[in-house]
């Protein structure tokens, strides 16, 4: 494994974000604001190897009450006053730190949309918020004994999955983690991979934020907890075909398309990804013996997190300090228990060793982010800078890397298929909707945005975004393409699940389910990817298709390994024909 600065995983909220005054802990989530006007709730981060009572005694001494543990990473829930708390608590030299949670539950005072919303749109849906051009006709066809719509999965072909699945197909007894916005698990595409017993939700809807807009609106369920199996986002679902939709004759099939897919829901229906829920369903995952874990977000409020911004009041930078300790924590223990974690390079088109200033954060509560300059050694963006964390950057059909995505030498572990809606100019793929990756499409998450009507019929709107439907024996299922490097992480993550499926052995701490050492699978995964060197002029410029000259990037390293594509593009068919010796 090379050595990357040790960085938690995705950028994952400060807590969990509280949900009504209502006193109460959400089960297996975030817990509740306190119904007693003037306190709120933190997540406290223990000092390593110190006495646990010293910590509580702390605790107490401030004003707190600890109503949640997770031990297996030093990690309190604790509701304490609304103000003054975290330095409190932070001065014990048994505290490393503490995560402020901000108090929710006013009315709207007008429909908002979120931060997250609005990048997620600008680059994962921007063939939805652009018109696409007409693709060219009859140029594209499934290829046999592939699923209907495969042929529009253009990644699928570029990581060989469609010849490697020869030979290894997967094995449902590898486990492979969704740690995203929930995971549909009743899509016809992933109800026969979905393993519902083991699904988990960390989280609980927020309808409101603390300015009084619209966050993840209103609770479609009592008690504002969403079941294990329901995403009312589309992300994850998204996420989760593209490791391992079923090869069962309808819709898509995933890179994966035999192995188990579990939903660790961390992520909020608008998209945001706070501390607890995150630290939770990663600790989990590892508990249950978890073999692979996608992570394609990145941990809220903070795009970067430093341990020491001038920039930052001191609360803040306490703040900041915990939560890499507490991502790195469970990333770390996940690790030890045999689980390979995959995660995003982010969205931001920027060198992630050479970081811009940071203009996104806090981007929680929305609307209160300010420009904080930032640099690459204290400040990191979580997971994909986090330690055991491989990173992924995003390509595009032609194997460019795709405007928006992060790239850097220290940060880049590999490349994949993450859709590039610009890619192609001078042809008739440009800007069409079959540059993006196609995947699996909720239903209810359909609707909702306009895209198939009360009969489930794809309206003009969905047309043009390029939404599919497919049914077999009157069962059908819808699809979406969207692009992001969330896009690019799934195929490594369909990869690293071959690659246990083919060479994991038994693994006698949870029967039924095979094993193999992440650091195993993670020489398999780069060692068998497709070398690419930098392009000649190694700066590219977007400017011809529309950006900014922000955009443009320019490519370090030589053939081997560079800041583009890192060690190559991940191979199916190498992983689970060649991996065995490098084993």
């Amino acid at each position: 494994m090379r050595t990357r600065k040790i960085v938690p995983s995705a950028l994952v909220v400060a807590t969990t974000v509280a949900l009504l005054a209502t006193g109460t802990q959400a089960a297996g989530g975030a817990p509740a604001v306190a119904a007693k006007q003037g306190t709120t709730d933190y997540t406290v981060i223990l000092e390593e190897g110190r006495n646990r009572d010293m910590a509580e005694k702390a605790i107490r001494a401030a004003g707190g009450e600890i109503t949640r543990t997770n031990d297996a990473v030093g990690v309190l829930t604790v509701k304490a006053p609304a103000s003054g708390f975290i330095e409190r608590v932070s001065a014990s030299d048994a505290v490393l730190g503490a995560a402020h949670v901000k108090p929710v539950g006013h009315s709207p005072a007008q429909p908002k949309v979120t931060q997250e919303q609005v990048k997620r749109a600008e680059v994962e849906s921007e063939n939805k918020t652009t018109k696409p051009n007409a693709s060219p006709k009859g140029t594209k066809a499934a290829t046999a004994g592939l699923d209907p719509l495969d042929g529009d999965l253009w990644g699928l072909k570029m990581v060989r999955s469609d010849i490697a699945r020869a030979k290894q197909a997967g094995d449902k007894r590898v486990y492979v983690g969704i740690l995203d916005t929930g995971v549909d698990g009743t899509h016809p595409d992933i109800a026969p991979n979905f393993n519902n017993a083991l699904s988990r939700n960390f989280t609980i809807d927020i309808p409101f934020d603390s300015d009084g807009g619209v966050f993840d609106g209103p609770c479609e369920f009592r008690g504002c907890v969403d079941p294990a199996n329901h995403d009312d986002g589309g992300h994850g679902t998204h996420v989760a075909g593209t490791i391992g939709a079923a090869a069962n004759g309808i819709g898509v099939s995933g890179v994966a398309p035999n192995v188990s897919l579990v939903n660790i829901r961390g992520g909020q229906d608008a998209g945001s990804f706070f501390l607890q829920p995150v630290v939770d369903a990663l600790t989990y995952g590892a508990d249950i013996g978890l073999d692979v874990i996608n992570m394609s977000f990145y941990v809220d409020p903070w795009y970067m997190n430093c341990k020491a911004n001038p920039a930052d009041s001191p609360e803040e930078q306490i703040e900041q300090k915990a939560i890499i300790a507490a991502v790195q924590r469970a990333l770390n223990y996940a690790h030890r228990k045999g689980v390979t974690l995959i995660g995003a390079g982010g969205n931001n088109h920027e060198d992630l060793g050479k970081p811009r200033t940071d203009v996104a954060s806090p981007n929680y509560p929305p609307g209160h982010a300010r420009d904080r300059a930032v640099d690459n050694a204290t400040c990191l963006n979580l997971p994909t800078e986090g330690d055991h964390v491989i990173s992924v950057s995003a390509l595009g059909p032609s194997t460019a890397k795709a405007d928006y995505s992060n790239y850097g030498l220290e940060q880049a572990s590999v490349a994949a298929p993450g859709g590039y809606f610009r890619d192609g100019l001078g042809t008739d793929w440009y800007r069409t909707n079959e540059n993006l990756i196609l995947s699996a499409y909720p239903k209810n998450v359909a609707l909702a945005e306009g895209a198939i009507d009360a009969n489930g019929e794809i309206t003009p709107d969905g047309l043009a975004a390029g939404v599919k439907k497919d049914c077999k024996d009157g069962v059908c299922g819808y699809y979406q393409f969207l692009q992001g490097t969330s896009m690019a992480a799934p195929h490594a993550t369909g990869v690293a699940a071959l690659i246990v499926s083919q060479y994991g052995k038994r693994d006698p701490k949870h029967p039924g389910t095979l094993t193999l050492d992440p650091d195993k699978v993670e020489k398999v995964l780069t060692k068998t990817a497709t070398p690419r060197a930098c392009p000649n002029p190694r700066t590219v410029s977007y400017v011809d298709v529309g950006r900014s000259p922000e955009f443009d990037a320019t490519c370090e390293g030589d053939a081997k390994f560079n800041g583009f594509y890192g060690y190559g593009i991940v191979d199916a068919y190498g992983a689970v024909t060649r991996g065995g010796n490098f084993l």
